[in-house]
């Protein structure tokens, strides 16, 4: 059964959290899922990941080679050899497919009130479902665990 971490980003966006996140997740030896709600949005952080500082090999869903991305962007379902689920910009994910994975985790704007509120739900689903959860913020260019489910 899988961890739910939940990350509240108020110093940094997500174009400079994610690749970050996405790094640490590839260094634990996972396949990851990246979704998001909408294409546009990902075609930009594809961009942004190919030419950020470090190499982060990925692809978008529905090339040719969706199976051998270690890291594929992606507004629908999850590889079933995925590990790591990283969801932005309110994405769903159900607590049957968290339950899944190694790894959930569900990035959101502190900025934003509608995010915060999205975040809110989806940490009472997952842990009705049966998951476990963490909250992590920033604080001072640091993560600080906020809050833990039981």
């Amino acid at each position: 059964m899988g961890d739910v971490y939940f990350y509240h980003l108020t110093e940094r966006p997500i174009e400079a959290t994610l690749p970050v996140l996405l790094d640490k997740a590839m260094g634990a030896g996972w396949r990851i899922a990246l979704r998001g709600r909408d294409a546009a949005r990902l075609e930009a952080l594809d961009r942004q990941l190919w030419m950020g500082e470090g190499f982060l090999p990925h692809g978008v869903a529905g090339g040719p080679h969706d199976a051998d991305q270690p890291i594929l962007l992606t507004t629908g379902a999850v590889p079933d050899d995925a590990q790591c689920l990283m969801t932005l910009d309110g994405a769903e994910v159900t607590p049957e497919e968290a339950l899944r994975l190694t790894r959930t985790c569900i990035l959101f704007n502190g900025a934003d009130e509608g995010a915060v509120e999205a975040a809110r739900a989806q940490w009472r689903s997952l842990t009705g479902g049966g998951l476990k959860a963490k909250y992590w913020a920033e604080e001072d260019g640091r993560w600080t665990m906020k809050a833990e489910s039981g």
